[in-house]
């Protein structure tokens, strides 16, 4: 698995991440501007029962987002480095 597609053990992209980001940015459009969501949103909404296992794929998704300039990860409402983040991070539109 090559490091632009997955990020700490989190699925490929290809269909899998594709469909990820796309949920991603459905979620957003769905929200107040400048609102935010949480990687177990869009994990739940791929994952079904399964989502934990999609965490990773998820929060992977999301840096692909920010290095795309579509969204910001955040922690405790600062803009962070998604790659090097650790426990909770929320995600929001740029």
């Amino acid at each position: 698995m090559s490091a632009a597609g997955a990020a700490k053990g989190g699925r490929p992209r290809g269909r899998a991440g594709d469909e990820l980001e796309r949920v991603i940015l459905d979620l957003l459009d769905n929200r107040a501007k400048g609102a935010t969501i949480c990687p177990s949103e869009a994990a739940r909404a791929v994952g079904g029962d399964e989502w934990r296992d999609d965490m990773d794929a998820a929060r992977a998704a999301a840096q692909r987002l920010v290095d795309a300039g579509e969204v910001d990860i955040t922690q405790g409402g600062e803009v962070i480095d998604g790659a090097t983040a650790k426990g909770p991070i929320r995600i929001r539109r740029r």
